[in-house]
This record gives C-alpha cells, structure tokens and sequence, in this order.
C-alpha cells in the first residue's frame, strides 16, 4: 500500500488541473478503508446547475472519468436533487450521512474547495462501511489540503491575470493533451474500419469522430473605445465581456483571453448549428448589455471545427479569419469559417501565418 507521502507525490507531480480529481479518488482509496469515492463537480448551462461526476472509482475496481467537454448536460441530475451534495457546497462543511443507522455504513461528503470566494464548486464523496475515525479524517483533511494547493497553483499559471479566463498556455496544453489525442485515435479507428474487410449483407459500422470547435471573439471598434474612454474604462469593458462569456457558455466550455480584446471558446458539440447558436447567444447578449460610460457594444465571433491535423495556430487562423469577415461586412455578426468556405468567401486552405493573432 502506498503511503501518504507517495500520495502527496503523485498529486504535487501534476502540471494539469484535469487529472487532479482522479488522483485525489485514488489516494482516498489507497490510504483508506472506504468503498467508494466519486468527485462531483457543479456545472451550469442557462443558469441551471447540475452535478457533474467527474471521478467515480471502487475500492474493489473499476470507475470512470469524465471528460467534461463531451458530457451531455440534460442527463446531469439537478443540483437541488441532491440534497446533502448540496448542503456540503452552500456550507463549504462536512456532512456525515448515516443511512442504515448510527453504526452502519455512511456517506461523507467534503467540499473540494474551502474558499467560498472560488466559483468552483464540488465535493468529495466517501463511502463506507462506518464512521471514519479522526485520525482517517485527518487524512482526508491532509491530501485535500495538497489537492486544492495544487489547483490553485495550476489555476494561476493558467489564467488570464485581468479577466480569470484561461490564457494562451493553457489552450495550448489542452489542445495538444487532450483534443488532438483524442482526434487521432478517431482518425486510426476510422481507417481500420474503412480498411477491415465486411461480409456481404453485414453493415460497416465507424465510430462516431470527437467534434471538437474552436471560436474565437473580438471586440468590435476595441481601439475606439480605448481611445476615447481610456484604458481603465477598456479593461472594465473586457472584464464585462469575459462576464457576459462566463454567462453565456457551459461551464465546460473552455472560454480563453488570447490577449488584448481577443477571447476564444473550445467546445465540444455534435453539430455546426448548435455552436452557432451558441455564439448568436452570445452576439445577442453583448448587443443588449449595457456598458457603464460606453453604452453598447458589440462583437463578431467566427468559429471552425478542429481537426487531427491542426495545431493551436491553424485553428485559430481560420476562427480569425471568420471574425475577420464579420467585421469587414458589418461587424456584430458571427460566422462559420466552415460555411463561409463553403459559399466560396475563402480557399479551402488558408496560408498559416497571414495572420498576426497576438
């Protein structure tokens, strides 16, 4: 059995904020006489929360992890219905449920994170066969104490120091941690499958391809409204701007400050035509908002679909280009690069680098 300071060493060891959970469940396990520990995350989409289980594992074996880009948000249970999940968020406490008496097994459940200033909301939930005595307590106390250290230190090196938003770095490490690996594995099982011989009157059957979007937003007339209200007045507006973000998209839509008035959203969404009624959401928010000392304000988005052979920089050119559009025929419109294409507006393969993005 592994001891508390191995434990330590696997979580300190991280440099990404998505795996955390899941090392957390296994040192729980590991170092505990529990049955089962799952992490809960809150999620919102339209402001309505839900719990995302992000971690579930056995002390016997087996478990999951979730990929919180590609969750289903209306299978999520209501955050109201479950009451004691929802008792150990508001109070940012412990809650000890016994549920076949006093003696018996029971359910712990531990806010993730203790600063209630955080807008991340979660818990750790135990299962086990009795009470856990104060020295198993402490323990739990102990590896959460390193857990959210280490989130918070992740988060920071992550996160756009103005708005909070995740910054450059960090949709690289995702994009090549997660998007592309995931692509590719898409890809290779596409051709096997293409290539696998298939008996007559048998269907062929192709996993279905990770569809993952990268848009990307910018403020129209920024330097306009920098020129003629000042920087403090340009910095509050992009504060907005990121709130607005913040209110508009999933809470696991990864929403990005690529710097100055360019933000970017990474998503993940079965259709062309659900993104773009996220990012109309989000055009139609900005138009009705009212700034303080500015008034209205609009912006253009342009988004594309990723692709195994992109990287960060090509994606990003082709949502620019599509932004780029938006503002030379009209501004405060949103555009698919792939559709634009399409009609003709652009070749089907723009040359990398004709774009200064930062």
């Amino acid at each position: 059995m592994a001891t508390l300071i191995e434990h330590i060493l696997k979580l300190t060891d991280h440099r990404d904020r998505d795996h955390l959970e899941l090392t957390l469940s296994k040192a729980l396990i590991d170092l505990l006489p529990v049955d089962r520990v799952v992490m809960a995350r809150v999620v919102s989409e339209d402001g309505i929360r839900r719990w995302l289980e992000i971690a579930s594992l056995d002390a016997r074996g087996g478990g999951k992890l979730v990929d919180p880009l590609r969750v289903d948000f209306d299978t999520l249970r209501p955050i109201e219905d479950h009451k004691d999940r929802h008792q150990c968020v508001l109070t940012r406490d412990r809650v000890e449920v016994a549920w076949a008496g006093e003696e018996g097994p029971r359910i712990t459940y531990m806010p993730l994170f203790a600063d209630s200033r955080n807008d991340d909301e979660g818990v750790v939930e135990v299962h086990s066969g009795a009470a856990l005595n104060s020295e198993q307590q402490q323990v739990i106390g102990v590896v959460l104490h390193v857990f959210r250290n280490m989130y918070n230190l992740l988060a920071y090196s992550d996160r756009d120091a103005l708005t909070g938003l995740l910054n450059r770095k960090a949709l690289d490490d995702t994009f090549y941690s997660a998007v592309l690996e995931e692509l590719d594995e898409g890809a290779q099982a596409r051709t096997k499958a293409l290539e696998a011989s298939v008996e007559p009157g048998h269907e062929r059957r192709h996993r279905v391809p990770p569809n993952y979007w990268l848009g990307t937003v910018s403020v129209d007339n920024f330097g306009q409204i920098n020129d003629k209200h000042g920087h403090l007045i340009a910095e509050e507006v992009l504060l907005l701007v990121a709130r607005i973000m913040n209110n508009t998209f999933r809470t696991y839509d990864r929403i990005y400050r690529l710097g100055g008035d360019q933000f970017a959203v990474l998503m993940h969404c079965p259709d062309e035509a659900l993104v773009l009624a996220a990012f109309e959401r989000f055009r139609a928010n900005m138009e009705k908002f009212n700034f303080p000392q500015v008034g209205q304000i609009t912006a253009c988005a342009g988004f594309t679909r990723v692709t195994a052979d992109d990287s960060p920089d090509t994606t990003l050119e082709r949502a620019e280009r599509a932004v780029d559009h938006g503002q030379h025929n009209g501004r405060n419109k949103v555009f698919s690069h792939g559709d634009l294409v399409r009609k003709g507006f652009f070749a089907d393969a723009p040359k990398v680098g004709a774009v200064d993005l930062f």
